[in-house]
């Protein structure tokens, strides 16, 4: 049996997709399971139990990393393919989940066929990817390749206050298998695009070739309350103003840089939040992204002086604190290519493209050849309950992932 005769099952994956969806279900068809909450834990006791009905080999890190690995002719690192099941709170239901289930499809595949491969195949889903209740985002993946220690994870205060250690714990996925394990021989991910480039262009498969470098910030402004209606606007130190004007800069600077340069003024809290009271105290968060290091590095800079200069003019104090900041990476080019050869080995078309979203494969990339398969989105739209990708966009890219894994795990033992 060749490789051309396999295709995932698409009724199977959707109904996966359905079930999972309903785990934290909210108005408007969308998903709300934050890391580490309840709603999370009972999406991963679903996906952990459908991985060992599959017979895969389960573990569960200390970080909360599970890792289901079905065995392959010779032990070895395996073939890894995931995401994550954590959402926003205003989440879809494709965003990270369909690269989790279509791994699982493309196992019970494989399971079906009786088809042994050479290497080991491994479906992986980590903790913490939004980064939306702790930061930074992608927090599992990035102790998973040692690029932050499992005690200083552990210790990640979040929005509501707790710590990733307590609710670790308290969901039970606080597991005892050491992070990084196993060493992966290689990894690719399936994801919607999150934006709307394959839609506009008419192209159903993205071949990924890098991922935009991010750089979030929390600025904190520091102001003096007073009456709204008193005082005079040349004497305020108006921490309100200092934020807006703040978030209205990281738009001016994106277009000033222009390219792949995108920035946004994303949480903001105020107060006293009175309608007539000049407000003390601001706190507002920035994401920067570019592809290209040297610019992400200019709008840091450029975003700096400005605050600086904002609080002389204004009499405020701002203080900042970096939640997260990753480099552009650039993807595996072999990874790539099989990408690319298998969508037109399918008949789809397939378009090289950079990820604007940062997603678990830019982690991996640290430790093991990795890339990513991209399906479009509806409208362009993720991260809201309107996100939408078509049943046959969701076959295709699943289809694609199956071909590229399994012509990975084909390879010779110490092939490259």
């Amino acid at each position: 049996m060749g490789i051309e005769d396999l295709h995932i099952n698409r009724d199977r994956l959707l109904r996966r997709l359905d079930a999972l969806a309903e785990i934290g279900a909210i108005d408007g068809g969308g998903v709300c399971r934050l890391a580490l909450t309840e709603e999370d834990r009972l999406g991963r006791d679903q996906v952990t139990a459908w991985m060992r009905e599959l017979g895969m080999a389960v573990s569960v890190d200390r970080i909360g990393n599970v890792v289901g690995v079905r065995a392959g002719r010779r032990p070895g690192p395996p073939v890894m393919t995931g995401s994550h099941i954590d959402t926003v709170r205003t989440g879809g239901r494709y965003d990270g989940t369909l690269g989790v289930l279509a791994g699982l499809e493309v196992i019970e595949v494989l399971n079906e066929r009786n088809l042994e491969t050479e290497h080991p195949l491994a479906v992986a889903y980590f903790t913490n990817e939004e980064g939306s209740r702790f930061a930074p985002d992608m927090m599992g993946s990035l102790v998973y390749v040692g690029g932050m220690s499992v005690e200083e994870a552990r210790a990640t205060r979040g929005i509501d206050d707790s710590t990733v250690g307590e609710c670790l714990d308290a969901i039970g996925y606080a597991g005892e298998a050491d992070c990084g394990a196993p060493s992966v021989h290689a990894f690719v991910e399936l994801h919607i695009e999150q934006g709307p480039i394959l839609e506009q262009k008419g192209v159903t498969i993205g071949a990924v070739e890098q991922v935009q470098g991010i750089s979030w910030t929390e600025f904190t402004v520091a102001g003096v309350s007073n009456h709204a209606g008193t005082t005079p606007m040349p004497l305020r130190h108006d921490a309100g103003y200092a934020a807006a004007a703040i978030a209205c800069e990281v738009r001016n600077l994106a277009m000033r840089i222009g390219g792949n340069q995108v920035g946004t003024a994303g949480a903001l809290t105020i107060a006293p939040n009175l309608v007539n009271v000049v407000a003390n105290r601001a706190t507002l968060t920035v994401d920067l992204r570019n592809t290209e290091e040297e610019r992400l590095q200019r709008a840091e800079a450029e975003l700096a002086a400005f605050v600086d200069q904002l609080a002389k003019n204004e009499g405020v104090e701002i203080t900042s604190r970096r939640l997260a900041r990753f480099q552009p990476v650039e993807f595996d080019a072999g990874i790539v290519d099989r990408v690319e050869r298998a969508a037109r080995d399918l008949g789809l078309s397939v378009r090289r493209m950079p990820s604007g979203a940062g997603h678990d494969a830019q982690m991996l990339a640290r430790v093991c050849p990795a890339g990513m398969v991209f399906v479009p989105s509806a409208d362009g739209i993720s991260h809201n309950v309107r996100e939408y990708t078509e049943p046959d966009h969701l076959e295709a890219g699943a289809n694609v992932l199956l071909r590229v894994l399994v012509d990975l795990a084909q390879q010779p033992v110490g092939g490259g």
